[in-house]
């Protein structure tokens, strides 16, 4: 089985976009596949890990051309304001802020990306006359690159797989954008046209698969995963209370609730307030840590940036309590961070604050990871952390989970192969 490839995100981008096709190609190639990965070749990675060339298997054949990113010319005029994920939009931004804001979601639809469509069309379709695979495999966001498997797909009658790690107009920040009622419908348009004309599309959790089955009934939920790294020594537990987030924190992933919660039990547990660290590695908005010194939690935050992914191992493996915050928003319930099952395999407490009839916290029970709190039970959320803090007091803070083999990287792979094989086959 021949397999094209078409995604933004390769190392060296670091960061979760890049995480789930790493690790799909690697298992693909160890079942026999073969594999060509096309992607640019000068991308502007606002994260970038070097460490993760070394996980590229050897015998994939790599295939880059230029990317023209008009985002580059939008942050030199907006300057310092400038904004480096479409998750962190100002809140409170400036006339020219503004102004560049409606740019971005006018202009670019569906994404600043959607330069690279047509070169890349025009040379895979050149590519693919002379080498020809079984299956084109268009992996988003960003959600041009589906344009690029539609193209395809319409010239040559190729076999063709949409992937989408994250929902398109039901994204966490869709509603967030200046968007006129054209260009909505613009997205609404595109978005059918993929999901309709694709010959399969493959989905991270149930919501999307009710949502993209009214486009096309072949779609699969195949989860993000999490994979075993030996090269990851067995580490010790942190010696203070520490509440450990790991990914981007932005507005509406702020968990209010939680630093409200962790300001009242300083002020009733005695020396909770000298056990407590709050751990956030990643990009954090101002709005968050506005709020956590509102909360009077500046003394216990530990803030990091960024951390190569085997660093970021070592934190979830060593905190006492692994924090997951979804973003509050109204396709919370269809929202499964990537991290969830990299949190799973380090086997420690998860808390979870997300809608309690969600995608995620089903996971969480099936599992037995954790507690899933919504975002408003302040009284439960309260009850939860007063009890982890007392079971780490006695060293008894533990979690046994069950059955998260199933989101092993290797057996997912599995799935995504049986999928790919059956959907050439239609």
């Amino acid at each position: 089985m021949k397999i094209l490839l078409i995604t933004y995100y390769w190392p060296p981008a670091g960061g979760s976009g890049v995480q789930r096709w790493l690790h799909f190609s690697k298992y693909l190639a160890e079942n026999g596949a073969e594999l060509v990965v096309y992607c640019p070749s000068d991308a502007s990675y606002v994260v970038v890990d070097e460490s993760l060339l070394t996980q590229v298997p050897k015998n994939i054949k790599l295939l880059q051309q230029p990317i023209f990113e008009p985002n580059h010319l939008l942050s030199f005029f907006g300057g310092k304001n400038k904004q480096s994920s479409a998750g962190f939009l100002n809140p409170n931004p400036s006339f020219f802020e503004k102004r560049l804001q409606f740019i971005r979601a006018n202009y670019f639809i569906p994404d600043a990306r959607k330069y690279w469509v047509k070169p890349s069309v025009s040379y895979l379709q050149k590519y693919l006359e002379s080498q020809p695979v079984d299956v084109v495999i268009t992996t988003g966001p960003p959600h041009s690159l589906h344009l690029i498997g539609l193209a395809l797909k319409k010239s040559l009658n190729c076999k063709w797989i949409a992937d989408f790690r994250d929902p398109w107009m039901e994204i966490d920040y869709f509603h967030q954008l200046p968007l006129t009622a054209g260009s909505v419908e613009k997205h609404r348009k595109m978005e059918r046209e993929v999901a309709e004309t694709a010959d399969g599309i493959i989905v991270v959790g149930k919501s999307m698969q009710a949502y993209f089955q009214q486009f096309n009934p072949n779609t699969e939920v195949i989860t993000n995963g999490y994979d075993q790294v030996t090269s990851v020594a067995p580490v010790a537990l942190d010696k203070k209370f520490s509440i450990t987030h790991i990914g981007m924190m932005n507005a509406d992933r702020d968990p209010v609730g939680l630093w409200k919660v962790l300001s009242m039990l300083k002020e009733e547990i005695p020396g909770f307030g000298e056990d407590l660290q709050i751990k956030l590695i990643g990009k954090v908005a101002p709005e968050v840590r506005k709020n956590i010194y509102t909360y009077n939690l500046s003394e216990s935050l530990l803030y990091i940036d960024y951390l190569p992914h085997q660093e970021v191992l070592r934190h979830q493996s060593s905190a006492q309590v692994l924090l997951l915050a979804v973003n509050k928003v109204p396709s919370a319930k269809g929202i499964i961070t990537g991290k969830i099952f990299e949190y799973l395999q380090a086997g420690r407490p998860i808390l979870a604050i997300a809608p309690t009839d969600g995608d995620l916290a089903e996971i969480i029970e099936q599992t037995h990871a954790g507690h899933t709190v919504d975002f408003e039970d302040v009284i439960t959320l309260k009850k939860v952390i007063a009890a982890y803090y007392q079971l780490y007091k006695t060293d008894n803070l533990h979690q046994k989970t069950r059955n998260i083999e199933q989101y092993h990287r290797k057996n997912l792979t599995l799935q995504l192969q049986d999928f790919i094989e059956q959907t050439i086959k239609r």
